[in-house]
């Protein structure tokens, strides 16, 4: 028979267990509608949506926005690049201030495209937008080029997909190479030339602090780098192959194999012959290039 202390224990082990689960289930509600799950949230408090022909734009309450045209009228562009549809339309969520963006979004950045194929949009880039700094438009297909490709690969394995290449076909397809502060496809050269190079498995990984990158701004230049390596694909192998390797990518995780497989060279061979390439548009050889 059981002592009365020990069933007051086990009551008051239970009474935090009780808890403690409901503090997990209130963090996890607060993640979904205010924190930064919101993205994936199946519940959308506070803002009013706004389906179009090709997007679902979520605009929060108190937020000024008229760039529904605008924004709808990237998914085609994207899909004909890529050659490769939309499953389902993409949710793009508008913020009224920076604050709330900031607390839904697990980047800092202008804009940033989730794996279950959202993408929110920051309040300071369409204030730079209005005032001509950056193009809206750019940057939004650079962004549906990311959920486009995530889409398709899945939510749950996404996360593999060559985070290099995911930046270098949306710098490509966008055209963003050269606008604002990224490098066009000259200067991206000549700063390779002169010893500046991310190698693209560093990228994402604590190997990115070791690399020197002479840049003024590095990320920019990373990128630049990226859609250069890309653009150089396409006019070495051709669009389609380049379109093969990178969907064979969305169903196979072995990007060298792939690489190779789809081009007929291994990857190795292929950084060595873009850096040739680069330090010959760049004007100067092998010689007068930085080790």
């Amino acid at each position: 028979m059981a002592k009365e202390g020990d069933l007051s224990q086990n009551k008051y082990v239970r009474s935090l267990l009780a808890v403690a689960l409901s503090v997990l289930c209130f963090s996890i509600v607060y993640l979904f509608l205010w924190g930064k799950l919101f993205p994936f949230s199946p519940v959308i408090i506070g803002f009013a949506k706004h389906e179009l022909s090709h997007t679902v734009i979520y605009v929060q309450h108190g937020a000024s926005f008229d760039a529904f045209d605008r924004i709808d009228a990237c998914v085609e562009p994207v899909e004909r690049f890529h050659e490769l549809t939309f499953p389902r339309k993409p949710h793009i969520f508008v913020f009224r201030d920076r604050a709330n963006y900031q607390r839904r979004s697990i980047s800092k950045a202008r804009f940033c495209a989730f794996y279950n194929g959202s993408l929110v949009i920051a309040p300071w880039a369409l204030e730079e937008d209005r005032k001509g700094i950056i193009d809206l438009s750019i940057y939004v297909r650079h962004e549906l080029s990311h959920d486009l490709l995530f889409m398709h690969k899945g939510i749950l394995t996404a996360y593999r997909y060559p985070k290099w290449l995911l930046e270098g076909i949306a710098m490509y397809s966008a055209g963003q190479m050269g606008t604002l502060f990224y490098p066009d496809i000259m200067t991206t050269c000549r700063l390779i030339a002169e010893g500046s190079f991310m190698p693209p498995e560093y990228y994402h990984t604590k190997r990115e602090e070791s690399v020197r990158i002479d840049a003024e701004y590095q990320i920019a230049f990373i990128y630049s780098e990226f859609g250069c390596m890309v653009d150089y694909m396409v006019k070495s192998f051709g669009r389609k192959k380049f379109l093969a390797y990178m969907k064979t990518l969305l169903r196979d995780d072995n990007h060298d194999r792939v690489f190779s497989e789809s081009f007929g060279i291994e990857f190795d061979q292929f950084l060595a012959d873009f850096k040739t390439h680069a330090r010959a548009l760049a004007g100067l050889n092998d010689n007068q290039s930085a080790q």
